[in-house]
């Protein structure tokens, strides 16, 4: 499979060392939207494009996956709701695997925390701090958000984001983000409750985990790419990375 990577950061560089040692991928091309470089520079064939860039390239990614038929993986957060739609309609077309954060453990952390949140919301009162580099552009970031909505599916708790002045508490989740440094990532899931603190926590030691996530998520596209080959046919789709990593 033929890939294209979309941002040359840290992130981008990265995956391009972990796709040319991987059997099966190649890498095509990287581009650089803020140079103006556009996937259509690109002189090769591209079967799955790879976002490790910025919301404002989405238009760019979508009309090119639609004309050539491109799985696609979104690794970027940040989207507002029209790009949202934009991102699920496109899924009408083309393969795609979208999420805030591709690290395995964060995956089973999500897990854990939708499981164990329905016995202890009653009397724990609960916090997620989220620390990253202070380059980070979202705030607070997509995985803090998506912790959020797997300990709060049904919306019961309202989202606190950060506190100042009357700090008492409602009926609530508080959401708090530190930047600085060059944190890779850590996110802290707090429950509080009288006499007792449980802590669950991901911390990322590289960018490296995020990148090998996206590995596994464009060889799953490509599997359906090739299934779609062999029926004749175009196989799209909206996937997580749950389905990714644990079908």
């Amino acid at each position: 499979m033929n890939i294209a990577i979309v941002g040359t950061g840290a992130m981008g560089k990265t995956l391009k060392e972990l796709v040319d040692k991987k059997d099966g991928l190649v890498c095509v091309g990287m581009i650089e939207p803020l140079n103006g470089e556009k996937l259509s520079n690109i002189d090769k064939k591209i079967d799955i494009i790879i976002d490790f860039s910025n919301p404002a390239n989405l238009n760019m990614i979508e009309e090119f996956a639609r004309q050539n038929n491109c799985g696609v993986i979104i690794a970027t957060t940040g989207y507002n709701e029209k790009q949202k739609q934009q991102i699920m309609e496109l899924s009408q077309r083309v393969p795609i695997v979208q999420a805030a954060n591709f690290s395995l453990g964060i995956t089973v952390m999500r897990r854990i925390l939708a499981q164990i949140t329905p016995i202890l919301k009653t009397n724990f009162d609960m916090e997620i701090i989220e620390k990253h580099h202070n380059k980070k552009l979202d705030s607070p970031s997509g995985t803090a958000k998506m912790m959020a909505e797997a300990m709060n599916p049904e919306g019961e708790f309202n989202q606190m984001y950060g506190r100042k002045g009357d700090g008492r508490r409602g009926k609530e989740i508080g959401i708090h983000a530190v930047r600085g440094g060059t944190i890779a990532g850590e996110h802290t899931v707090i429950f509080a409750g009288e006499d007792e603190i449980l802590e669950i926590k991901h911390t990322a030691a590289s960018k490296k985990i995020f990148a090998l996530g996206a590995l596994k998520a464009a060889e799953f596209v490509g599997k359906k790419i090739i299934e779609g080959r062999i029926k004749g046919e175009n196989i799209w789709g909206l996937y997580d990375i749950e389905e990714v990593l644990f079908s």
